[in-house]
């Protein structure tokens, strides 16, 4: 026989959760799960803490949120992380603060959240270069393991272009020229490694025609050298829309699977011939794998809420991109199978290091 004194004290707990409805509310009952796991943040003091009364429980997060982005500032990914961020620490009740941490082709972020306090006031912008160069050499850390998906936000194409002031005007044009001059094109890229880098060393390799590949830090750097005429060509994800609609650029064709409404009069890659020249780079917001479940889904709903705000998806629009939510679990499975899709393109280039990334220790 149930007693009821403790069926109605049970209720009396349950209760301030259960009686409220909505984004808000649903933010206490999280703070309530992270008081009730005090223990993995460090707070409880033991069984008697969960008896005390909420007003006397910390509410999370209590102190700033640091977001880092492992590309430079300005860029079409940075620039677009900061209005997510803007907006998720309006729901957060703190600041999401922006820590740009460029180099090394976008991976920076790993090591960095590896060595993080794994609290949820650190988590980081995940591409998907991380994956890649965790199999193209041999690192101290695990994206697959030492990472733990807070969600899916976005994901990017990418183009090839050339200065406004280039003469070639088509793909076939630009190929011709590097076919008849051996190691003479200057092809930018977002760094060693990026999918921009090694798509066009697929197409370029294929065709037997040598190159001299010049690699960035990012978008803004790159776009720069661009359109100054420091190199001769360049791809890039659609972080360079404002360079082309400003005339200074000109976009020779998109690695998608179809073509831009944006742009509907460039062709893809794919339509030009080139069967594997297709590319989709997807990226989210991670957090160090011992992050407690509580805090990551408070991030979690946090940054689902901020995605879908009208003036975050005006900005993915500027880049040509849409929001593409994906859950934590989802965002997860996603990893995974873009583990799968990254060694077989390794394999192909003959640039796989690593035979798999393990779900246990290094990678």
């Amino acid at each position: 026989m149930k007693d009821p004194k403790a069926s109605k004290a049970r209720d009396a707990t349950i209760a301030p959760v259960v009686a409220h409805s909505g984004a808000w509310p649903r933010r206490v009952a999280l703070q309530r799960m992270l008081a009730l796991a005090g223990a993995g943040l460090g707070w409880s003091a033991g069984p008697a803490r969960c008896a005390e009364s909420r007003a006397d429980l910390p509410a999370w997060p209590h102190k700033p949120v640091t977001l880092i982005v492992p590309w430079p500032a300005g860029g079409g990914t940075d620039l677009s992380v900061r209005v997510l961020a803007e907006e998720a620490g309006a729901r957060l009740g703190q600041p999401v603060i922006v820590a740009n941490r460029p180099g090394a082709a976008g991976t920076m972020v790993a090591p960095l959240l590896k060595v993080a306090v794994p609290d949820g006031h650190t988590i980081g912008q995940l591409p998907v270069t991380v994956l890649r160069h965790a199999l193209m050499n041999r690192v101290a850390w695990n994206p697959v393991t030492d990472l733990a998906p807070i969600l899916q936000v976005s994901g990017t194409t990418f183009g090839l272009l050339v200065p406004a002031s280039s003469p070639w005007k088509s793909v076939a044009e630009l190929l011709d020229w590097a076919a008849a001059h051996p190691d003479e094109l200057l092809l930018g890229s977002t760094g060693i490694g990026s999918t921009p880098h090694l798509a066009m060393e697929e197409l370029l390799l294929d065709r037997g025609i040598r190159y001299t590949h010049v690699p960035y830090k990012g978008t803004t750097d790159q776009m720069l050298a661009l359109a100054g005429g420091a190199i001769m060509a360049g791809m890039n994800s659609t972080g360079f829309a404002p360079w082309v609609e400003q005339g200074k650029l000109r976009l020779l064709a998109l690695f998608g699977e179809r073509r831009s409404s944006r742009w509907p009069a460039v062709p893809t890659m794919r339509e030009l011939g080139f069967r594997h020249a297709v590319h989709h780079s997807p990226w989210g917001l991670v957090a160090p794998a011992a992050t407690p479940p509580a805090a990551l889904e408070i991030l979690h709903q946090a940054f689902r809420q901020a995605m879908f705000t009208p003036r975050h998806l005006a900005e993915l629009a500027r880049y040509d991109q849409e929001a593409a939510y994906l859950g934590p679990a989802d965002y997860r499975g996603a990893l995974a199978e873009t583990v799968l899709r990254e060694r077989r393109l390794l394999e192909r280039l003959h640039l796989l290091a690593v035979p798999q990334l393990s779900q246990k220790g290094d990678a």
